[in-house]
Formats: C-alpha cells, sequence, structure tokens
C-alpha cells in the first residue's frame, strides 16, 4: 500500500440543507501538483420548493467530524445562484469501486455501478439524456438487509417506480424523479418488513446518486456519505444522520425516542435506515428511526472532477479533503477510477479502522481530458556564462 506523503489540512465550509461551498470560507492551500480534471433536502411535502444549485457561490453550514459523529447546523440563508459557471457539455461518465473486509469478521457492505442505465433498463429507459445509477448499501446486524436492497435495487428504483416520463428535462420533472426516489426508499423498507428472510433485527443504510445528463441526485438514509470534487475541493453532498446531528436528535426526540450513549435509544449509531423493524412503528407511523431519505438535486458545472460514495468506514477515518486529494492523485498517475477507489480505501486501511470499506468513485470526464500536468524536471539546466568565465572554460578544454 502506497501512504500519502502529504495531505491538504483545511478544508472549506459546505453546505447540509443547500449544497455548496462558501465563498467566505477560507482559501484552501491546493497543491498545484495534484491538478488533473475537468464532476435539496426535500420531503413529500417540501418538494416544489427544491432549489437547484449551479455554482460555487452557495449558502454554507459547518459540518466537523469527530470520534463521536457529526456536528451540524440547522440554519440557513438563501443567496442568489450565479449560472454562469456551467457548462452545456453533457460528462462523460466512467466509474470504479473497491470494497474490503477491513477487520471485521465478515463484510456486509454492497454497492452498485450502472454506468448506463439505458443499457442497464432497456425500454423502460426513455429519458432523453445520459443516465447512470451508484449506491452503497452499508449493512448492520448482519448483511442480509443490504444484500437484499442491492439485489431487488434495480426494481425499487426504476422498475417498479413509476418513474416520469417526458422528452424535456424540466424542473418539475427534476422535482418528480426526487418524490420517485424518496418513495423507492420507503418502499424497499417495506419490502424488507414483509422479507421473511430478513431479520428484523437487521439494517442497513443506503446512499443513492442518479446522474442524468448534468443533473445529479443524491438521496441518503444513514451516515454513508457523498463527495464532489470541485476543482479539487471537496463539497459534501449529503448529510450524515447520527445522534450527534441537532437536527437529528431534535427529531428523534419529538417522537418519543431518546438519545444514550450517544446512540439511538442506546442501541443504534444512526438515526435512518432501512429495516431494523424491531425499532420501529408500524407501516405508516413516524418512528425515531425512519427510512426517509433526505434528497437533494445539483447541476453539474465545469469545474466538476469526480464523485466518492463511501461507506461511514471511509469517513470515520478521512476528512472530506483528504479522500478527495488521495483520489484526485491517483487518477493523474493513471487515470483510472478502480484504482483510485482502491487506492482509496487501502489509504483507510493504514488507519485506525474498525469497519468494512466500501468506496465508489465516478469521474465525469472522458479518459482523454486531461489538464496540462507538468513535465519532469529537465536533469541538466541552461544557464549563461559571463566572458571570463567562457574564456577559462576554453582554456580548460583546450589544455586536455
Amino acid at each position: 500500500m502506497a501512504v500519502v506523503d502529504a495531505e491538504i489540512l483545511c478544508q472549506p465550509s459546505v453546505s447540509v440543507e443547500y449544497l455548496g461551498v462558501s465563498t467566505a470560507a477560507p482559501p484552501v492551500a491546493v497543491d498545484e501538483d495534484l491538478e488533473f480534471f475537468d464532476v435539496t433536502t426535500t420531503t413529500p411535502s417540501s418538494l416544489s420548493k427544491s432549489r437547484e444549485f449551479r455554482s460555487a457561490d452557495l449558502v454554507t453550514v459547518d459540518i466537523s467530524r469527530t470520534d463521536s459523529g457529526v456536528r451540524c447546523s440547522t440554519s440557513t440563508q438563501t443567496t442568489i445562484i450565479d449560472s454562469a459557471r456551467s457548462s452545456n457539455v453533457i460528462p462523460a461518465i466512467r466509474s470504479g469501486s473497491y470494497t474490503d473486509i477491513g477487520p471485521r469478521r465478515s463484510n456486509e457492505d454492497e454497492h452498485i455501478r450502472v454506468d448506463d442505465l439505458s443499457a442497464q433498463l432497456g425500454s423502460l429507459y426513455n429519458w432523453p439524456l445520459p443516465g447512470a445509477f451508484y449506491a452503497v448499501f452499508d449493512g448492520h446486524g448482519g448483511s442480509d438487509a443490504a444484500a437484499f436492497v442491492r439485489t431487488n435495487a434495480m426494481r425499487f428504483f426504476f422498475e417498479d417506480a413509476n418513474l416520469p416520463q417526458t422528452s424535456v428535462v424540466d424542473q418539475a420533472f427534476l422535482e418528480e424523479l426526487e418524490s420517485s426516489h424518496f418513495r423507492a426508499f420507503l418502499n424497499a423498507d417495506q419490502a424488507l418488513a414483509d422479507e421473511c428472510t430478513v431479520d428484523d433485527y437487521c439494517g442497513t443504510t443506503a446512499i443513492t446518486a442518479l446522474v442524468l445528463g448534468r443533473h445529479v441526485v443524491v438521496a441518503n438514509a444513514g451516515d454513508c456519505r457523498a463527495v464532489l470534487c470541485r476543482k479539487g475541493v471537496a463539497v459534501q453532498l449529503s448529510q450524515d444522520h447520527r445522534p450527534t446531528c441537532l437536527a437529528e436528535r431534535q427529531r428523534v426526540e419529538k417522537l418519543g425516542g431518546i438519545i444514550e450513549y450517544g446512540c439511538l435509544n442506546g442501541d443504534l449509531a444512526i438515526t435512518r435506515a432501512l429495516g431494523d423493524w424491531y425499532m420501529k412503528f408500524p407501516y405508516g407511523s413516524a418512528s425515531p428511526l425512519t427510512a426517509e431519505p433526505e434528497v437533494k438535486k445539483m447541476l453539474l458545472t465545469e469545474d466538476d472532477e469526480f464523485m466518492i460514495l463511501g461507506c461511514d468506514g471511509i469517513w470515520d477515518v478521512m476528512s472530506n479533503q483528504e479522500a478527495v486529494n488521495v483520489v484526485r492523485r491517483e487518477l493523474r498517475l493513471h487515470n483510472d477510477p478502480q484504482q483510485s477507489a482502491k487506492e482509496l480505501v487501502n489509504q483507510a486501511l493504514c488507519k485506525d479502522i474498525d469497519d468494512n470499506l466500501t468506496a465508489i468513485v465516478v469521474c465525469f470526464t472522458s479518459p482523454d481530458h486531461r489538464s496540462s500536468v507538468p513535465s519532469q524536471r529537465p536533469r541538466f539546466r541552461c544557464c549563461s556564462l559571463s566572458e571570463d568565465a567562457r574564456k577559462k572554460l576554453q582554456s580548460l578544454l583546450g589544455s586536455n
């Protein structure tokens, strides 16, 4: 395993409810050698109010990872969005993934990579733009729940999802797509309750990312995470659902749950998950532990290079910026998202981990689209000589 020689220590603020990089954040010291490529929380009652962000000039909410979880703020403010940086070029999708058992006895992680949804879905795919789909499922209490959702994911999210059909991707279509993903999480959760082969004490977190042309829809329930690399800077696309998040704690307590020993009801270190029906009220009733995802959408810009989807095993030991640095450096070396995902997992393995590790790297540029890479330094450097030095050199050469 290769070990990163240096990491970027400072990290910009990012948004929880509304995605973006704060313009007020301190400048990030990005190593020039890393240059390589040119890659909204909603509920059914608020989908019509969701915003689509198109540039880096967005609102900010500070997030920080600690050993105990995530500290987040619920305060937000709106900012006028400048869409001038948006590009009309459809990204050329490539992806790679890697998973490792880590120090555990078994690997309870599952994941999905579909770079071409049209080829996967056939006649079911009637959208005017190319699409791709990615997901990470981090199981707990056994691997059955994660494996079940992964096996049936295409059915939940596409085949039985009553997807909107359109010849134009507009705001109404995107909002309906968000609603569809929201329902898919709930349908998968109910299917786990009805599945006799999955124990009620078994569950899984889930994060999905649908790429449709330049549009990205991310849905998350739990503490898997999606991180975007925007011109070398890490931008978090999802919020971790843990008891240490103030908004989640308030939601849990309002519904009668308690936070004890840093866990929901003293048992689970997450506040949203699919399955775990021993902790949930009958279907249709709001529970402290919920499968409802937070769904966000964004528009890719020319500055967006790649996206990382990873389980909490990655983010427990690496910051967003550290992970972006590793992947960006690896892509510069060999331009292979598969190898980059593997190196990210290997870097996490070098740290003090106690979990399975899974990472997906999704690139938003074609393999031959490279920014200028500094050439190797020459071994010999040309320099000018003074007249006296030139005569002395000629004299020495003549005497030999």
